[in-house]
């Protein structure tokens, strides 16, 4: 959907306080989207889509407790190029397979 907004303007938004028991999400991301999208159809009493604003834009009301950041470290040098190694060694293996 043209929404005639540049990317930098499709920001996703994310609002909650200490004392609110629910969590603001507003997305113009469709992979985002459809995800809270299935999961309030799956969980009404723990996800509810409360607003679109016609451009693009969803907002979904989510419970505190099922919404979650996750960080994940830096991969060091070593791990890169294992993980490295091994997706090569993976990619021979499946080669052979085609054959």
């Amino acid at each position: 959907m043209k929404t005639g907004l540049s990317k930098k303007q499709k920001a996703t938004n994310i609002y909650f306080t200490e004392a609110d028991t629910m969590i603001e999400v507003c997305t113009y991301n469709t992979s985002l989207k459809n995800r809270l999208t299935d999961y309030a159809g799956n969980y009404p009493s723990e996800c509810r889509l409360i607003d679109n604003d016609g451009n693009g834009c969803l907002t979904f009301e989510v419970n505190k407790g099922r919404f979650g950041f996750k960080l994940t470290a830096p991969y060091s040098e070593e791990r890169r190029k294992a993980a490295s190694e091994l997706a090569k060694k993976n990619t021979e293996r499946l080669r052979r397979q085609e054959q």
